[in-house]
């Protein structure tokens, strides 16, 4: 066993050093930007093979050197980075997390969180509540990833296996739940229309995965639960916490005012989130989706105002709990909480300005699409059996999702090559999805282009300032390979078994080939 250890961190060892020797992420993203430029230079002159699943036209690579496109591109940056989604979720939460923590009602939490969780529950505890942090989008992202290094300082132990351990819950098991959320529906109508290119009567349920991402939940967390503490934490005991002491959250003893803040805070929080229900559960409210009428949909109000929401039930509790307990004496105080988060956040926004560019111009260039399309083509042309197509899906999907992050995109690409041709083969498109998002889940921990990962990394270097791409890459590569490996073997185990994804369609093929 110590011989194998052995052997697993001399390979992140040297995953880590070559992927430190990475330019910083902003200038990363510059290059790639470059590439992308050259690539679709080079590639614009050449017809290929490719037929657009949804348009049926021929894909090709747009030229992004010629004077219209260089034009349109310089005409849009503006535009394409104030637009660029993961900049407005991360500064309006920041605004609000950071008036609950200078205020000491975060911390007061963690440290009475602390005081009720056993100690050999805390990973567990952690990573179950970044998975549930799904249902509000990418909350986790901002809010519970950065309090996942901070409860495990408090706790004494190492804050990077913390931050591993939430970052492990949040993205790489973004398909495990057991509460529905919007991204169950959105993946369904996708799966649906390929579905009916074969068998046009066929209806599916928005919770067709229900069941199997539910159960994924304790797999995820299992994995998440052994790696952090018998892998992750291990290999971080030689690595010195150095981090700015002012960019280190300090949890100090909970005193009386401070019990009584917190108590003050959280009476403000349920007193708006049950303002919030009973909102939600008025006749015709204007939280649903106005054309399903469903609270869960991302056309819904509801979903839309996750992240405000988050920014007010952190903000009015927190500035409760500074008022009462005397860390805040004025609104100068409130908005200087504001302005020291904001802070913070000034190296995020130059890293998002670029990854803002260098996204625009790959789904400009088509390259994602025909990478997607050629992948899907290939893999059915090999025509193996299911269960085997099904792994090679899972691992397909896992490589295009380093590339092309958006869960709904490459679904919207590929699903209509994979659904009907497994269809036909027996196999019913519940299973093609729930295939999809193992693949599509695992891999987003590991690559660079996931908006959130310099993010994270950021995280980080609050407490270990030489934290590198490479060293996130190394800290995360274990849950990638562990959970590509045991999630794929459960999702064919189950269906083996014969038990059902989720909530039956009205049309239903063979549980087991």
């Amino acid at each position: 066993m110590s011989e194998s250890t052995g052997m697993l961190n001399r390979l992140l060892d040297k995953v880590e050093k070559v992927g430190n020797k990475l330019p910083d992420p902003a200038v990363m993203f510059f290059g790639l930007l470059l590439i992308v430029w050259a690539f679709s230079f080079l590639l614009s002159g050449i017809e290929f093979d490719a037929v657009h699943p949804l348009t049926g036209e021929n894909v090709g690579v747009n030229n992004l050197l010629s004077g219209g496109e260089m034009a349109a591109f310089l005409a849009s940056m503006v535009n394409t980075f104030m637009g660029f989604a993961p900049l407005g979720v991360v500064l309006v939460a920041m605004l609000g997390v950071g008036v609950a923590e200078r205020s000491g009602f975060i911390n007061v939490a963690i440290k009475l969180m602390l005081n009720v969780t056993p100690k050999v529950l805390l990973t567990p505890v952690l990573i179950l509540v970044a998975i549930v942090s799904h249902t509000a989008v990418d909350a986790g992202y901002v809010l519970v990833i950065p309090l996942g290094g901070v409860i495990f300082y408090a706790a004494g132990r190492h804050p990077l296996a913390g931050i591993a351990a939430a970052f492990a819950g949040v993205s790489g098991g973004f398909s495990a739940n057991f509460v529905p959320s919007a991204i169950d529906p959105l993946l369904q109508g996708f799966t649906q229309s390929a579905a009916q290119i074969l068998d046009p009567a066929i209806q599916l349920n928005p919770l067709n995965n229900y069941f199997f991402t539910s159960a994924s939940s304790i797999i995820v967390v299992l994995v998440g639960w052994y790696l952090t503490d018998k892998v992750i934490e291990p290999r971080l005991k030689n690595t010195p916490v150095d981090g700015d002491e002012e960019d280190i959250p300090v949890i100090d003893e909970v005193t009386p005012r401070d019990r009584k803040a917190f108590y003050s805070g959280v009476l403000t929080m349920v007193v708006g989130l049950g303002l919030l229900f009973f909102w939600t559960i008025q006749d015709n409210t204007p939280l649903a989706d106005p054309r399903t009428g469903e609270l869960a949909s991302f056309g819904a109000p509801l979903m839309q105002m996750i992240v405000p929401l988050i920014f007010l039930l952190f903000a009015i509790p927190g500035i409760v709990h500074g008022y009462v307990a005397g860390t805040f004496t004025n609104s100068q105080d409130v908005v200087g909480a504001m302005t020291k988060s904001m802070e913070g956040m000034a190296y995020y926004m130059v890293m998002a300005f670029f990854c803002a560019m260098f996204i625009k111009a790959f789904g400009d260039s088509n390259l994602g699409t025909l990478l997607s399309i050629k992948g899907a083509g290939f893999l059915s042309s090999l025509a193996l059996s299911g269960g085997v197509t099904m792994v090679g899906m899972i691992i397909l999907v896992a490589f295009i999702n380093i590339f092309v992050g958006s869960a709904s995109a490459k679904w919207a690409l590929i699903s209509p090559i994979f659904v009907p041709m497994l269809m036909q083969m027996g196999y019913s498109p519940d299973l093609t999805q729930a295939a999809y998002r193992v693949g599509d889940s695992i891999s987003n921990i590991i690559t660079p282009l996931l908006p959130y990962f310099p993010l994270v990394v950021l995280y980080c270097q609050r407490y270990v300032k030489n934290t590198g791409i490479g060293s996130l890459v190394a800290l995360m590569l274990p849950f990638t390979v562990s959970l590509m490996v045991i999630w794929s073997a459960f999702l064919i185990i189950y269906w083996m078994i014969g038990i059902p994804l989720g909530f039956q369609s009205n049309y239903m093929y063979p549980a087991a080939g």
